[in-house]
């Protein structure tokens, strides 16, 4: 399986989805990258109406997930979390196809294949 939900993180996403759903909805979770961060890539976890025609669709934990071909490779095997703390709140990512990442957690590069990085703002 391409993403890893923690029982958080599938908790948190059944909840958002809940409230985004309507009766002919595919409502599901688009996880991605794009270009950009101060790493090269930059994660993307969006709630979408349905899966694109050439997406991978997966379901994990009542959770559709979906993702494009040229996010695939880029986190296969990637975990998504949900932390609640003092100091930080939101979904976080542990990709093993990442090669270096930013101090915030949102971006990382994997290798040749990155594009340029963009400062911390």
């Amino acid at each position: 399986m391409t993403v890893i939900l923690t029982e958080k993180a599938a908790f948190r996403l059944r909840t958002f989805l809940k409230t985004a759903v309507t009766e002919t909805s595919e409502k599901g979770v688009r996880v991605g990258v794009k270009d950009g961060g101060c790493s090269g890539y930059e994660y993307a976890l969006d709630i979408v109406d349905a899966p694109n025609s050439d997406d991978f669709v997966y379901e994990q934990d009542r959770v559709p997930i979906y993702v494009d071909p040229k996010s695939d490779p880029l986190i296969n095997g990637v975990v998504i979390d949900f932390v609640e703390s003092l100091t930080q709140s939101g979904f976080v990512f542990s990709n093993p196809n990442a090669t270096d990442s930013c101090g915030c957690g949102k971006s990382f590069s994997a290798g040749d294949c990155t594009p340029a990085a963009e400062p911390c703002s």
